[in-house]
């Protein structure tokens, strides 16, 4: 969980701006500017998320940042589009699917790198259910939120999916010593 949670009705407001945000870009409509007047100060704040979209309980797009660059009302908004129309997993999000379209927002605390000497201490280190992982190899790099723990529970094959994720055989965690880093997110939903 991020310290500082947001409110119900920050949460509220960064869902409906990323409702907002997809069915401009699905309907090829400019993004409105943001009103900073109108938006709860916290939310102009610097800030990493992740949007995930689903349709009948089936992932349709996920996007985001691992760091802070930019406020988290335009992180939300930028990955919600990103999501809809550019996750290179599935086609663009059509017009007449927006009504069943589910929306997810995972606020992120920065990555931290976590020490570790072999694999069993990788495993042993990593918190189920808690932790986001970043896998780092090279120019290689892959993540998986807190949230896909509920999908595979098993803290090996969890690091070996992430890796196939990143485009390495599942064992590379056990083979090498990787960069590995943790966050632990704020996630709601709609």
């Amino acid at each position: 969980m991020v310290p500082d949670g947001l409110s119900p009705d920050e949460k509220q407001f960064l869902l409906a701006q990323a409702r907002q945000a997809i069915a401009h870009a699905v309907e090829r409509k400019p993004l409105p500017p943001t009103d900073t007047d109108q938006i709860p100060p916290r939310l102009l704040e610097m800030g990493a998320s992740f949007v995930t979209l689903t349709r009948g309980g089936n992932l349709r797009g996920c996007i985001g940042a691992l760091e802070p660059y930019q406020s988290l009302i335009e992180d939300v908004r930028e990955h919600a589009v990103a999501a809809a129309m550019d996750d290179y997993r599935f086609p663009p999000v059509q017009p007449d699917e927006l009504d069943e379209i589910h929306i997810e927002i995972s606020r992120l605390t920065v990555p931290k790198p976590m020490d570790y000497t072999c694999p069993e201490d990788l495993l042993s280190g990593l918190r189920v259910g808690i932790d986001g992982v970043v896998l780092r190899d090279g120019f290689r790099r892959a993540t998986f939120l807190p949230q896909v723990w509920e999908k595979i529970p098993d803290p090996g094959l969890f690091l070996g999916y992430l890796c196939q994720k990143m485009g390495a055989s599942m064992d590379l965690w056990k083979q090498k010593k990787l960069d590995v880093l943790v966050y632990q997110v704020e996630e709601f939903h709609e």
